[in-house]
């Protein structure tokens, strides 16, 4: 049965508004995709389980790439390992449409290939099955 949750992946779309930028060149901070993989591990957590579960640890993060104000990022949640209380999740923050201000102050693309911006592997528990 818990063998069944492995492969489960849920994916959130979520624009980042200017008010979130933190330094310049409108620049977010690492700690935003963070955020946006607890919320992502939390539907995991009550599609696999039926509990919002609780974020244990990270094991690996990784800043590859900026994420700035104007972007619309797909946060990806697929669960690798189930254990009896403890599912292991990989994260993937892509950049997916890119504020484009050099064009004019509302003008965003498209991006015909995605931008990884941030990766991370994290445990979150849940409540023992009773």
């Amino acid at each position: 049965m818990s063998g069944s949750r492995v492969g489960l992946t849920v994916t959130h779309r979520r624009y980042v508004p200017y008010a979130h930028a933190h330094y310049a060149g409108n620049l977010v901070d690492g700690a935003y995709a963070l955020g946006l993989f607890g919320d992502v591990a939390t539907e995991v957590c009550v599609r696999g389980d039926g509990d919002e579960g609780l974020f244990a640890s990270y094991q690996d993060v990784q800043f590859k790439a900026p994420m700035k104000a104007g972007d619309v990022l797909e946060v990806v949640a697929t669960v690798t390992r189930v254990g009896t209380r403890s599912r292991t999740i990989d994260f993937e923050a892509r950049v997916v449409c890119r504020g484009r201000p050099d064009r004019g102050e509302s003008a965003a693309e498209v991006l015909e290939v995605p931008i990884v911006a941030v990766t991370a592997t994290g445990t979150v528990v849940v409540p023992s099955a009773t």
